[in-house]
């Protein structure tokens, strides 16, 4: 069973926050930023679009900070902050990204080999061809690892409907990554190179 705190972030700190400590609320989103910004990456799939969500996550956080009712449910509650910030971001892009633009929450890596490189790229693909709201869950269970019930939190739906949502995400993943092998797969054995 998951326990009923969100991380590692000091609960004082959220109390002198909430009660309009400047100080502590730098600190608090010094330590939130790192987070909460891989998270965005992860969802928006393009450098700026995750900064410009993170600020706006952040804002909310300050502004909202003196109305969250446990200070150790933080975590949570700013990633369901993102969250919205995120699909609210989403609406104002347009849906299509140049390739550049789409990155991995990490960034570029070093040195790799070819096969590794071509499923990283073709993960890249399949992954940003998804809706922001598949993307947003399988980010927050798969590559933050929350247990699915801060995943509920954060996306503001019952524990269910994140299981349900992930199994339709996943399989809509699936379907890109079988597309894009199918559009790929001719073309190289004709030697073509591959798109």
């Amino acid at each position: 069973m998951a326990d009923d705190t969100d991380g590692d972030m000091d609960p004082d700190l959220v109390r002198r926050a909430q009660g309009g400590d400047r100080g502590a609320f730098e600190a608090l989103a010094a330590a939130a930023y790192p987070r909460l910004q891989r998270a965005a990456l992860g969802v928006m799939r393009d450098s700026q679009a995750a900064e410009d969500a993170t600020q706006q996550a952040l804002i909310a956080v300050w502004r909202y900070l003196p109305r969250l009712r446990d200070p150790l449910r933080f975590e949570g509650w700013s990633y369901r902050l993102l969250v919205r910030a995120c699909y609210a971001e989403a609406k104002q892009r347009p849906r299509w990204l140049p390739e550049a633009a789409i990155e991995g929450p990490g960034g570029p890596s070093g040195p790799d080999d070819t096969s590794t490189v071509v499923q990283r790229d073709q993960l890249a693909r399949g992954f940003a061809r998804l809706s922001v709201e598949h993307r947003t869950v399988i980010v927050l269970r798969h590559m933050l690892d929350l247990p699915q019930e801060q995943v509920a939190e954060a996306l503001g739906i019952p524990v269910g409907t994140v299981a349900s949502r992930l199994s339709r995400a996943l399989r809509a993943l699936r379907a890109a990554l079988e597309a894009d092998e199918r559009v790929t797969a001719p073309a190289a054995s004709h030697g073509e190179p591959a798109r």
